[in-house]
């Protein structure tokens, strides 16, 4: 069955692309997912002990994989730091990633960390991923380490 190419709704800033990834990787979406990269041959993603993906071909490969296993992929966005300039930004994500059944309580359901590194560039279509990097973390990861300014104003 053909289904017809998902457009993702109108991605005025790199928060809308990111708040739409999470959706997509959570609902299982390949079509909304792929909707959502830059028309560009060099775009890449690297999962948690994966290998570099490189061009829509192979990472639409990989995200039909990974859904077509498991439906979706439970991750929440729990802390972002961003750099931003007119064309690019740049997200540093702490990602929880949820196993098990959260219904069942404490007891059924588990959380990994995982630091994420999200790339966007300002396209002539709106805002696109270019770069999803992400590797397993740690539960020190929720404790950031923050450099303190050197002087004080």
């Amino acid at each position: 069955m053909n289904r017809p190419k998902v457009q993702p709704a109108l991605l005025l800033s790199a928060d809308d692309v990111e708040t739409q990834f999470y959706e997509a990787l959570q609902a299982g979406d390949l079509e909304r997912m792929m909707a959502l990269w830059a028309d560009d041959e060099e775009i890449s993603c690297v999962s948690p002990g994966g290998p570099r993906l490189v061009g829509r071909g192979a990472i639409r490969a990989a995200f039909e994989s990974m859904f077509s296993q498991g439906g979706h992929v439970s991750a929440y966005p729990e802390r972002v730091r961003r750099l931003h300039t007119e064309e690019t930004a740049v997200h540093m994500v702490l990602e929880r990633v949820q196993f098990g059944d959260p219904a069942s309580g404490s007891h059924g359901s588990k959380s990994a960390w995982v630091i994420a590194t999200n790339v966007y560039l300002k396209t002539v279509l709106g805002w696109r991923l270019a770069l999803h990097h992400a590797s397993p973390g740690t539960p020190h990861d929720v404790q950031e380490v923050v450099e303190e300014p050197a002087t004080l104003h």
